[in-house]
């Protein structure tokens, strides 16, 4: 019963507080537009993908309508003859995507900044122009971009703050600590009692924001596994503050010393930290290796070209040694055209060789920052929703490794047909686009 009382009178309290009402409103609403502005990005990334599928097989069928046509292309473009490997692979459209998970009405993380559909041909790479450079959640607030895990990890803690801040110190700014004390019987429980108040009441709202949020990408037909583990993160994540900014209460005297200890906690975890490890990890691991790499694939995709055509065909043939028993190793004209149209399978080995400095880089950073957790832990939280929502960098660069694997079977694919001087059919065609289909696990 005494519980129920010290709920009562802290319903009263609230109710009567206006500034602690339009916190809530405010970051209720701050939630609602992040769910949107998700659900927004989510359906149209799901458009975007209809749409490019659609387009390719309209492409697949001219295509297809060349072979039953008896053309070897379009009537405009006499060089092109779809009847060979290197043409048939190029216009076989092959693309890959990364679909969207439902959970991202959650958490953008980094979909804004990194492609999500990518053309599959032997000049891909997963690092091209239209693979953007790595950007922080913190960062896209200034741009406009706010979303549900924003609003968790840096507003929440605020909230909380704000409902928190004069328990117990009003009591003792006033002098009727001890009154307290003599009613309720024990200080400790009472001071709790009223934490706990408010932390049911944010965790109530979240429940709902959460199911709100849940509908707008049909959350809990797609994903109900991933909807409980970001559900039970966020309760964990509102509890551990809940616990901090109750123990500096507790052990604290007047409200504006643990109001200032509150806000000294959240901005040292939130912002200060955060912000120090970012500068340090950017100082160390500068974002300026793809404008190395683009020079240097330049420089030695020329470099390459320049070669003899004997010490090409010697490394073709060490990559490839199938074609050492091919078709058309002893005709010196075909085996010069097809020398030629496979170079670009060199140009392949040529980026991926420049790739690494860069791959390292990456997992050295991200090595940097996961052995800052202990004493970072907003970032820890940050990315396990990530990785929950299949935004986390992680999810991206393992849909680059997907597309270099892609490229890689493509070539490979081209440069034995080149080399078996296979001539590309319906039937050959239709086989092409079969192995090309995306099945990662």
């Amino acid at each position: 019963m005494k519980t129920l009382a010290i709920l009562k009178y802290e319903w009263i309290h609230f109710v009567r507080n206006p500034f602690k009402i339009v916190a809530l409103v405010l970051f209720i609403l701050a939630s609602i537009y992040g769910l949107h502005n998700a659900s927004s990005l989510y359906h149209t990334q799901l458009s975007e993908i209809e749409r490019i599928k659609e387009k390719a097989k309209e492409s697949q069928s001219e295509i297809i309508a060349f072979y039953d046509n008896n053309q070897k292309g379009p009537s405009t473009r006499p060089w092109i003859d779809v009847t060979k490997p290197f043409w048939a692979l190029w216009y076989s459209h092959a693309y890959h995507f990364k679909t969207p998970s439902p959970l991202m009405v959650y958490d953008v993380g980094q979909a804004e900044q990194y492609g999500y559909y990518k053309r599959i041909t032997d000049r891909s790479s997963p690092y091209d122009s239209d693979m953007a450079e790595e950007i922080a959640n913190p960062e896209r607030l200034q741009v406009g971009n706010l979303d549900f895990t924003f609003s968790i990890i840096y507003l929440l803690p605020l909230l909380l703050l704000i409902c928190l801040y004069n328990i117990k110190g009003t009591e003792a700014d006033t002098g009727i600590l001890p009154l307290i004390t003599v009613q309720a019987g024990n200080t400790k429980f009472w001071l709790w009692v009223r934490v706990s108040f408010y932390a049911l009441l944010i965790i109530g709202f979240l429940i709902l924001l959460l199911l709100y949020g849940g509908f707008l990408t049909q959350v809990f037909t797609n994903d109900l596994n991933g909807f409980l583990n970001y559900f039970g993160l966020t309760i964990l994540y509102t509890l551990i503050w809940t616990l901090v900014f109750g123990l500096l209460i507790q052990y604290g005297s007047f409200s504006i010393n643990n109001t200032l200890k509150m806000v000294g906690i959240w901005l040292l975890f939130a912002f200060i930290i955060p912000g120090a490890i970012h500068q340090w990890v950017s100082t160390k691991y500068p974002a300026n290796l793809m404008t190395d790499f683009i020079d240097a694939q330049r420089d030695e995709r020329d470099e390459l070209r320049a070669l003899p055509d004997n010490v090409l065909q010697q490394k073709l043939n060490e990559k490839f040694p199938q074609i050492l028993n091919s078709i058309i190793i002893k005709d010196s004209l075909k085996s010069k055209k097809a020398l030629n149209e496979s170079v670009l399978a060199l140009t392949n080995d040529l980026i991926k060789e420049r790739l690494k400095p860069i791959e390292e880089s990456y997992v050295n950073k991200n090595s940097i920052i996961k052995n800052t957790y202990w004493i970072n832990p907003t970032t820890l939280f940050q990315n396990k929703f990530n990785l929950i929502t299949q935004t986390h960098f992680e999810n991206y660069q393992n849909y680059r490794n997907e597309i270099q694997v892609l490229v890689d079977k493509q070539i490979k694919i081209m440069v034995l047909d080149i080399w078996n001087d296979v001539k590309v059919n319906r039937k050959v065609y239709l086989d092409y686009l079969n192995k090309m289909k995306i099945t990662v696990n």
